[in-house]
């Protein structure tokens, strides 16, 4: 079983930027097939932000292309999400999502909040 655990999250005004981060609670002997990250805002269904798989390859949101950056560090099966330009509508709640063997594992998600 793989744990990811964020951190990071926290309160912006609007333009500002967040760095979010995650990192599996112990060190895996498994492949990560991909790592990505989900928001949850109050009332709406989960939406997919980011996501990196394991040959490298990104896909983001339209909604936050040129704003986001999903990275990762490989050796310690971490991912990041640098957002800049944020805006209210990204607030939510993030979640960092970790895809093993066909199995998916969800951190417990971090709170974004971005006042105007």
């Amino acid at each position: 079983q793989v744990q990811p655990v964020e951190s990071g999250g926290g309160w912006v005004q609007a333009g500002g930027s967040l760095r979010l981060s995650c990192a599996p609670s112990s060190r895996t002997a498994l492949r990560i097939d991909a790592m990505g990250w989900y928001r949850q805002a109050l009332g709406q269904q989960r939406e997919l932000v980011a996501r990196i798989t394991f040959d490298g390859t990104t896909n983001l949101a339209d909604s936050v292309k040129g704003r986001f950056t999903i990275s990762r560090n490989k050796l310690r099966d971490s991912v990041y999400l640098q957002m800049n330009s944020l805006k209210p509508e990204d607030t939510a709640v993030y979640y960092c999502n970790y895809k093993v063997m066909m199995r998916e594992y969800w951190g417990q998600g971090t709170q974004v909040t971005v006042s105007s």
